[in-house]
């Protein structure tokens, strides 16, 4: 809920991030995908993107931080490419203030 409400929030054409600063030493990944984005299937589809993102670009965040990823309605649409370009603008760019 701190991230919620503490939280450095940046828009993007197909999600919102808000991230925020920790003190556990490791940045952690939370996920929103509404029943707007499409089905079950499209939705984990979208889930497991934006986490295999996370798991292979961790290191790259250069503090530790809470990060809450917001796929928008038309995001089911996207293939991996494309959100690994939507993200790489938002998380390590933020990382490095």
């Amino acid at each position: 809920m701190t991230v919620y409400q503490q939280g450095v929030r940046s828009y993007s054409e197909n999600f919102t991030v808000i991230t925020s600063r920790n003190q556990t030493g490791v940045s952690r990944l939370g996920i929103t995908v509404s029943k707007k984005v499409g089905n079950a299937v499209q939705r984990n589809r979208i889930k497991r993107l934006i986490r295999e993102y996370f798991r292979l670009n961790r290191s790259r965040l250069s503090t530790p931080q809470d990060i809450v990823v917001i796929a928008k309605k038309d995001s089911s649409l996207l293939k991996y490419q494309d959100i690994c370009r939507e993200l790489e603008s938002h998380l390590i760019k933020n990382s490095d203030a």
